[in-house]
């Protein structure tokens, strides 16, 4: 059977990591799959890409907007390339998926520079092991690609629109120049700088506190403190701080109240925090957000207890740590806080992800088969009940999450997903037996999942994250409307109280609705109120009459009512 499969199938009788075509096929699947074909969703989504809209609608990019309000919680880099990315491919695409497509830009470059820096540390080691193996030798770069694909934590901020993809691009540019330095000091120091300058400008202090350490400790060991690194991280001084200041430099210069409220925001962003529950909180987080990148980390450690001081390892390990300690002793345990730590786990990881013992290997093979088969199948289903109404049940499941949503068949989605499922199972039948099967096929069933998940689903879970509906029904109200045929006081503006910035957004993008703050100059005279709450209370604020109270299909906890004065 083996003969007769198309090359893309085929991982080869050799112990090797998938690659090639095969590889970049399934990079490109899993980056694209989802970033297009639906609305900004409620929270980050629809939060970063009301940054961008605003660029784009005001024309100032150097003070990120939100709704009308200054937005300085990250600096500007990744809304930079998402709206240039909207003026590139705005015309043929969505406004909110052109602007999506940054993500996909850096993700891929994260992807390409991750397995780039593997290669550099697996050259590394087997240099250190005065070992030359023709075959294989860039298995560590590929295994780099593969366990960041198959990482559960990155798999819905990498489809989002979210600025920490640019920091996970940033951080693996930072750690294959740090790789590079004793070899190549040119390239090395350029890497670094770039990493570290376009990381700050990406995310602020985090990718400082992250990176900047592990460049400053490396010339400790021996393997840095050569002529040519010292050579190289100066390089890297003389190309990060040009380069990260320039933004802050420019924020003095034309709005020096921004730099000063930015500034305020990135140091209370890093504060202490304590307490062994906040890590024991961590710890349960990253058992599941850097799964499989974890439990293969722990696993390098320990094969290689004996030679911890080799640069191969001293590079991935330190910078696991200092992003550990970062997370413990700065950070609140969220899983977008943990991103910046599975760039060192993932180079960790692969290095030894290979060399599992063939019992681990069976049963990790075998829990993704089974696992992402059975998901897989569960797609199916729901994908089935949606347009055919069987099973019935299912069917009625779907309806009650999502009220008013009407299915629509889609024969490309539909076909695009039965050839995947196929290619998936003619994977798991006909794969070679290689100490690398259970990271090819757990990243190959993570995609699948995905693929399915959008090209089945999508249509439903957008008609519940999205608030297209709410803004819809909150504009109709705005205007002059029959059923409330009382004469206007006031200005034509909405009050907004305890809105959401991603409701702000979408009233905005979908509607042309600007509201108003509660309790400000401008919001007091304005004859409506728009108020979120997750209260069942029914009680109208004083001097005001409710009009309208809804909700995003399938979200009763969150409720929004829209009053006018009495």
């Amino acid at each position: 059977m083996k003969t007769v499969l198309p090359s893309v199938f085929r991982l080869g009788a050799e112990a090797v990591p998938l690659s090639g075509l095969a590889l970049a096929l399934l990079c490109a699947l899993y980056l694209l799959a989802g970033l297009t074909g639906h609305d900004p969703w409620k929270n980050d989504d629809a939060i970063h890409f009301g940054v961008v809209y605003g660029f784009l609608r005001d024309g100032n990019w150097l003070v990120p907007q939100l709704a009308g309000e200054s937005f300085l919680e990250m600096p500007p880099l990744y809304y930079w390339v998402a709206a240039i990315c909207a003026r590139l491919t705005g015309w043929f695409l969505p406004l909110h998926d052109a602007v999506r497509l940054a993500s996909g830009l850096f993700g891929a470059l994260f992807l390409g520079l991750l397995a780039f820096a593997g290669r550099v540390l697996h050259h590394m080691e087997y240099a250190e092991r005065r070992e030359q193996r023709a075959a294989g030798k860039n298995e560590s770069g590929q295994a780099a690609a593969l366990i960041a694909i198959g990482c559960l934590g990155l798999l819905v901020p990498i489809h989002d629109t979210q600025p920490l993809v640019a920091l996970l691009a940033a951080s693996a540019a930072t750690y294959a120049g740090l790789a590079l330095l004793p070899r190549r000091a040119i390239a090395g120091g350029l890497l670094v700088g770039l990493g570290l300058g376009l990381g700050f400008l990406a995310s602020g202090l985090t990718a400082l506190i992250t990176l900047a350490p592990l460049a400053l400790l490396l010339p400790l060991h021996a393997h840095w403190r050569s002529a040519s690194s010292l050579r190289g991280l100066a390089i890297a001084v003389a190309v990060a701080l040009p380069l990260g200041a320039s933004w802050p430099l420019l924020l003095a210069w034309q709005a020096p109240h921004a730099l000063n409220a930015w500034w305020s925001l990135a140091l209370a962003g890093v504060r202490y925090q304590s307490g062994w529950l906040h890590a024991v909180s961590y710890l349960e987080l990253l058992a599941w957000f850097a799964w499989p990148a974890l439990p293969l980390a722990v696993w390098a450690v320990w094969l290689n207890r004996q030679r911890l001081s080799q640069p191969s390892m001293v590079l991935p390990l330190a910078g696991t740590l200092i992003a550990l300690l970062t997370l413990l002793l700065l950070s609140e345990p969220r899983p977008l806080q943990a991103l910046p730590l599975l760039v060192p786990l993932i180079l960790l990881a692969a290095g030894s992800a290979g060399r599992l013992r063939r019992g681990a290997t069976n049963a990790f093979d075998w829990f993704g088969m089974m696992t992402f088969t059975l998901v897989a199948g569960l797609i199916w289903l729901g994908g089935i009940a949606m347009i055919s109404g069987i099973p019935a049940q299912i069917e009625r499941n779907f309806a009650k999450l999502a009220p008013g949503f009407v299915p629509h068949f889609s024969p490309l989605a539909y076909a695009l997903a039965a050839l995947l499922s196929l290619a998936w199972l003619v994977l798991i039948v006909a794969r070679p037996r290689s100490p690398w099967r259970a990271i090819n096929n757990w990243a190959a069933g993570l995609t699948l999942m995905w693929v399915l998940l959008m090209a089945l689903w999508l249509p439903w879970i957008d008609y519940g994250k999205s608030y297209r509906g709410v803004a819809a029904s909150i504009k109709q109200e705005f205007s002059e409307n029959p059923s409330h045929p009382e004469p206007r006081t006031g200005r034509e503006c909405i009050a907004g109280r305890n809105l959401g910035s991603a409701l702000r957004v979408s009233l905005q993008y979908f509607a042309g609705i600007a509201t108003q703050r509660a309790g400000t100059t401008a919001a007091t005279a304005c004859s409506m109120l728009l108020e979120q709450s997750y209260s069942t209370s029914k009680v109208s604020p004083p001097g005001w009459r409710k009009v309208w109270e809804g909700h995003r299909p399938g979200d009763r906890s969150e409720v929004l009512r829209f009053y006018r004065r009495d």
